[in-house]
């Protein structure tokens, strides 16, 4: 990589955590005569500078002087998420997959693209992702699952073997997914939320949130 500019969209909290992961990622490739900048990307930049690092407009970051470009989307809300990867995708800017230095993956993993694995993550054996997932920091992926795109780990999710979790899902800071069995998944359907500290049994329809331990349907 020569002349780079390599950008983590989103300047708020989650963005701010992603920053050092990705220093920490490019840093075999900054050393010699490689000359990369890393920055933020905000649509409504709060600084103009955060952690020592530029804000940029996303007009700004593709007028950027730069012989190539690279970005991960730091953007919890999924479809959000979704409209600025089809952005960058459609101004050809290459995805990141980021993780980690500690981050534990084991055997027969599959990922698309964009994916955001935090420090301390674990996905374990045969496990298939989809596109701009985020995992947050102690979360874990056991054996035989699928996830969908642009599904979201709040902090410590347990997410034990045989669970199928659907696009745009949110699961919420220290839930905890039962193990399914082959022939009968867990499931977590589209857009599902799995509430903070929940204990999901059964599969949770789409679109609904549940909440508690055990998880029910949550009672506006």
């Amino acid at each position: 990589m020569q002349d780079a500019v390599v950008g983590v969209y989103g300047a708020s909290g989650f963005g701010r955590e992603v920053m050092p992961v990705l220093r920490e990622h490019l840093r075999p490739i900054l050393g010699g005569n490689v000359k990369t900048h890393i920055v933020f990307i905000d649509d409504n930049p709060p600084a103009e500078e955060l952690n020592g690092h530029k804000v940029l407009t996303y007009e700004e970051f593709m007028a950027f002087p730069a012989a190539e470009r690279l970005a991960v989307v730091a953007i919890a809300d999924a479809g959000l998420r979704e409209k600025i990867s089809d952005r960058l995708a459609k101004d050809f800017i290459s995805f990141i997959h980021l993780k980690a230095s500690n981050v534990v993956v084991m055997d027969d993993v599959e990922f698309g693209i964009g994916a955001i694995l935090c420090p301390f993550v674990t996905i374990t054996s045969n496990v298939r992702i989809g596109n701009h997932f985020h995992a947050n920091i102690y979360s874990y992926v056991a054996h035989d699952c699928v996830i969908g795109n642009y599904v979201t780990f709040a902090p410590n999710v347990h997410c034990n073997g045989n669970v199928h979790i659907e696009d745009y899902a949110y699961i919420g800071t220290g839930a905890i997914l039962r193990q399914g069995t082959p022939d009968k998944p867990l499931r977590i359907g589209k857009g599902a939320v799995v509430g903070m500290g929940a204990v999901v049994t059964k599969d949770v329809p789409a679109g609904v949130t549940v909440v508690g331990n055990p998880a029910r349907p949550l009672q506006k």
